[in-house]
């Protein structure tokens, strides 16, 4: 049983186990939106990797070619921001302002709480690219000097909560216009809240993916700029 649990593709195996098994879950309770495939599957798995006793490091290296196609997969899923291009180009002022003022928010919350908390500079640094999808905030997290793998969890913690929580709360504020349901979700929460987008709509989808490629492009020049401040 050792040499299975600690073998090259148990982590890989446990992952897509798990996420299969989240997402049959899922459809046969009605698709609720707080048993999300990718949230479940994340609880499966970080319990079973406790019980076990694996860690990390070793989990993280079984996983590798899931890794390597996270880029590939964030790239696919740009794909919708072609078709949405002339749309984008038609209402590019009211996406501008949007993207500075979600841009400013963002930040701007995280920064000033934990200023208010107390929390030391190097924790503001790691939190700094949650804004980002997890590539981008891999890139960025190590450009500004954040600790990674605590920057790729927040980021992922983020996602799943604006993937979870967001397509509810556009409900109960009665958002229904696929564009900006599809932009909020992009810009909250990243790839994951893009696969849930496209699982609405191909509009809503092709917003998703267009804020998030923007807003990756946008914080990947701002995010060095405010962690000056904290170097």
């Amino acid at each position: 049983m050792n040499a299975l649990v600690h073998a090259p593709g148990f982590g890989l195996f446990l992952t897509v186990g798990a996420y299969l098994g989240a997402g049959e879950l899922h459809r046969r309770l009605g698709r609720p939106a707080l048993l999300a495939p990718v949230l479940v599957a994340m609880v499966v798995v970080s319990v079973v990797l406790e019980l076990l006793g694996i860690s990390y490091a070793e989990y993280l290296s079984s996983v590798s070619v899931l890794t390597l196609l996270l880029g590939p997969a964030t790239v696919a899923l740009a794909l919708p921001l072609l078709r949405s291009g002339r749309a984008l180009l038609a209402d590019r002022l009211a996406v501008l302002v949007t993207l500075v003022v979600t841009g400013v928010v963002s930040v701007g919350v995280t920064v000033a709480a934990l200023v208010a908390l107390g929390a030391p500079d190097e924790l503001v640094l790691t939190t700094l690219p949650r804004s980002v999808t997890t590539p981008v905030a891999l890139t960025v997290g190590e450009a500004i000097g954040a600790n990674t793998t605590l920057a790729v969890v927040l980021t992922l913690v983020s996602g799943v909560l604006g993937a979870t929580v967001g397509p509810w709360l556009l409900d109960r504020v009665r958002v229904t216009d696929a564009r900006a349901r599809g932009f909020a979700l992009g810009v909250v929460s990243h790839g994951i809240g893009t696969s849930r987008a496209l699982a609405e709509s191909d509009v809503t989808g092709g917003w998703s993916s267009a804020a998030m490629v923007l807003n990756a492009l946008a914080m990947t020049v701002a995010l060095p700029v405010v962690a000056r401040a904290f170097h």
